[in-house]
């Protein structure tokens, strides 16, 4: 397929997920954590530089997503204090900033689109030859109930979308415990999972 029709492709899948509802926030991490064995964040790395722009979307420079996701990366999984580094690397594929809409009628959502690598330091190897995709809207609040484009700045939507984000790549991660092996002579514990909590995305 030609490098437009992908475009336009993404451009219609990023329509479409702008016009569903919200979804679980990922901004408190609470007192419980996924479990990842012994790791360790090492780098974060986020490019955004080819990231297509949905219909009707305010526009951020790949510097702003490179911050907003890298400061996510490093609260999140700065919590684990492993002795093995890995190192977390998003590429932003697509997105959307929800532009001031009409209430109910017209009342778009934001949409994040990424692709995860995860990298093994010791290895020097990626544990997923093939990015994974990450899809999340923006979390339902008071002030997206309506529309994020009346009530929020593209720096708040963009730290929205930022914290799911990276939630759904932690509990992504979690389902993988063959890559996080435990500690030498470490019982490894049972996953705590919250009863009744939502995604907040799709992974495929």
């Amino acid at each position: 397929m030609e490098l437009s029709g992908l475009k336009s492709r993404a451009l219609g899948v990023l329509a479409a997920l702008a016009l569903l509802g919200a979804c679980t926030s990922g901004a408190q991490l609470g007192e419980e954590r996924g479990e990842l064995g012994n790791f360790r964040l090492g780098h974060a790395i986020v490019v955004a530089d080819s990231a297509t722009i949905g219909p009707a979307s305010r526009r951020a420079a790949p510097e702003q997503w490179q911050t907003a996701l890298t400061s996510e990366i490093e609260r999140r999984f700065g919590r684990y204090d492993g002795d093995k580094f890995y190192h977390v690397a998003i590429a932003v594929q697509g997105y959307v900033l929800a532009v001031p809409g009409i209430p109910i009628v017209a009342a778009p959502k934001s949409v994040l689109i990424i692709g995860v690598t995860i990298w093994d330091d010791e290895a020097q190897t990626k544990l997923n030859d093939t990015p994974h995709r990450i899809t999340v809207l923006e979390s339902m609040s008071g002030e997206t109930v309506v529309s994020s484009g009346l009530t929020q700045s593209a720096e708040q939507q963009m730290q929205n979308l930022s914290e799911n984000a990276v939630a759904a790549i932690e509990r992504w991660m979690v389902s993988k415990p063959e890559w996080f092996p435990q500690r030498e002579g470490v019982i490894e514990p049972e996953v705590v999972v919250e009863q009744g909590a939502a995604p907040a995305g799709t992974e495929s």
